[in-house]
């Protein structure tokens, strides 16, 4: 897909987002409503953030898991028209079916040719009940995993941090550990439009090559104070 503007065309290159979102039984209350309430708040500066780059031709998928996972979104929704349906929670953590999953629509017959390196947010507040390590081992043989730029939010101290880590998978890049509703607000926020940015520069994703890039780091957690839940 091509536009007509001064100085020539300019190429739309398609850039997958992923949501991988926990929805098991520990979720439950304010943890569940939050999230709902920051992807919803996100959504509009979401669309700002992927308009400023004519580059890129944003399609967002969102994936649930707790036992089993569940694909909101049957096929890739291009952004603009991508809503926000609440969430809800029940059973256990099958991260590793997740990923199992999320391996098999990053496969290459399963993405665009010419796409940019996708996008995948993981938000988890607590640990795997199931074989997370073939999980993992499933989405980084898939090329467009390993070019994946991978970021994790953790909610609260249960979070598996170590998991976290071992999916993203970059010695610059640490979890985002939400200790408030606020800080998740901000952690979404800025995984859908901070790094959704940097993914989607025309000037370091040249076609066919690996994404060898550093997101920016995210901007400091509000300070928590007394008056403010913490999970």
């Amino acid at each position: 897909m091509t536009s007509d503007l001064p100085g020539g065309a300019i190429s739309h290159r398609p850039l997958r987002f992923f949501w991988m979102l926990d929805v098991s039984g520990s979720m439950a209350g304010q943890k569940i409503g939050q999230l709902n309430h920051a992807i919803r708040e996100a959504l509009p500066e979401m669309v700002a953030s992927a308009d400023e780059n004519p580059h890129a031709a944003v399609e967002v998928r969102a994936m649930t898991f707790s036992t089993g996972y569940r694909w909101m979104t049957p096929r890739p929704v291009p952004l603009a028209d991508f809503s926000w349906a609440d969430v809800s929670v029940s059973g256990i953590t099958d991260m590793g079916a997740a990923m199992k999953a999320m391996a098999a629509e990053l496969s290459v017959d399963n993405m665009p040719e010419r796409g940019l390196p996708p996008v995948i947010v993981l938000v988890s507040d607590g640990q795997p009940t199931d074989d997370i390590d073939s999980g993992l081992r499933a989405l980084m043989d898939q090329p467009w995993g390993k070019r994946a730029i991978r970021i994790a939010i953790g909610i609260g101290p249960d979070a598996d941090l170590d998991v976290l880590r071992q999916f993203i998978a970059h010695p610059e890049i640490e979890p985002l550990t939400a200790r408030n509703p606020r800080d998740l607000v901000q952690f979404i926020k800025y995984a859908s439009t901070t790094v959704l940015k940097s993914a989607s520069s025309p000037a370091s994703q040249p076609v066919g090559t690996q994404f060898l890039g550093t997101p920016p780091p995210p901007p400091p957690p509000p300070t928590t104070s007394a008056e403010d839940l913490v999970w």
